[in-house]
């Protein structure tokens, strides 16, 4: 994934981001394997993060600078990575709420009608009149690569009041994704009790800054290669230096640290030791939403008390799953999703 950022005259802040769909291919069949723990609690999840309307455009071939492509019929549907992960969440057993900003606008009624419509609490979602709702403008060609431009509209409101709503004792765990600004993310990680992951995507331009300022408070950071070379200052590519790099990460601060390296599988250093997944066979054929349903996968399982190992392999089953189908929450997994595309059966709840 490449991340760009820009501020336009309108003072919003907008996010490029590039992705590269592959095949997944590598050997971990997973066919008849069961996770040796299992959820004993229906989890209770919040996210704090960002809401988007996803306009996809499937395209021949993706546009290169000053060039334009025609495409099919724009897709109007429910995105923005929060979001995205509370909706993972939600269809994997846990009890969801969501706190962020929508503007008051159709699109942001939509939005808020489709968190619903999983059973996600969307109380804490905060309406801001004097901005639009959140865009992501995305052009998927026809091998799944794609290109998504993010105008970060309401999202860019989220602040100390939000923040404040997700400073209770009533979840098991705080999700927090870089979509919304930093300032935010930074309180919440200092003032919010429990566990907390932080998905750093996108990167912003102090990730380093960030993850050491956190520290001790920050007990999960999950980023992908390009994202951990952010932090980290230098490149990080397949599942080995995937390894590397998620123990270089918790010498920064966080107990916990994954790196995804996409078709390769996941790695996870902690306390207990350093872990890898690898990827899943399966084919895929967007990976708009895959890295959103690792994370709230990922929020789920351990909120459900499955061991750390366990629990990056359930993610990176949930996430392969999701790359099987199009669009960002409509390909979001159930249980029955991810044993029917990887074989691995979901802890029960």
């Amino acid at each position: 994934m490449i991340v760009k950022t820009f501020t336009p005259g309108n003072g919003a802040k907008v996010f490029v981001i590039m992705e590269t769909c592959h095949r997944h291919r590598h050997r971990n069949q997973g066919r008849g394997q069961r996770y040796r723990s299992a959820m004993t609690k229906r989890p209770q999840v919040t996210v704090l993060g960002s809401l988007n309307m996803d306009i996809s455009v499937t395209v021949p071939r993706l546009p290169g600078p000053g060039a334009t492509a025609l495409g099919s019929a724009a897709q109007f549907t429910p995105g923005g990575k929060g979001a995205n992960q509370a909706v993972a969440a939600a269809r994997l057993g846990a009890d969801v709420r969501m706190v962020g900003c929508v503007g008051g606008d159709d699109f942001g009624r939509q939005l808020l009608a489709a968190l619903r419509a999983e059973g996600i609490d969307a109380d804490a979602v905060r309406v801001v009149t004097s901005v639009p709702t959140g865009l992501a403008m995305i052009a998927v060609d026809q091998a799944g690569e794609n290109l998504i431009i993010v105008a970060s509209g309401a999202n860019h409101q989220v602040g100390p009041a939000d923040v404040a709503k997700t400073a209770t004792n009533d979840h098991d765990i705080l999700v927090l994704s870089a979509e919304i600004p930093v300032p935010a993310i930074e309180q919440a990680l200092a003032q919010t009790n429990g566990l907390k992951i932080l998905n750093l995507a996108p990167a912003p331009d102090n990730a380093a800054e960030l993850v050491a300022t956190a520290g001790e408070h920050l007990d999960w950071l999950v980023v992908n290669e390009s994202e951990a070379a952010a932090v980290l200052g230098h490149p990080v590519s397949g599942l080995a230096n995937a390894k590397k790099a998620a123990a270089e990460l918790i010498a920064k601060g966080p107990r916990h640290a994954v790196v995804t390296a996409g078709a390769h599988g996941a790695a996870l250093a902690g306390p207990d030791g350093a872990h890898t997944v690898g990827g899943f066979t399966v084919t895929a054929v967007d990976t708009v939403g895959a890295g959103d349903t690792f994370v709230g996968a990922l929020a789920v399982a351990l909120a459900a008390g499955v061991a750390p190992p366990e629990a990056l392999r359930a993610a990176a089953a949930a996430g392969a799953a999701a790359v099987t189908r199009h669009g960002a929450q409509a390909a979001m997994p159930r249980p029955a999703d991810i044993l029917a595309a990887t074989g691995l059966t979901w802890p029960a709840a």
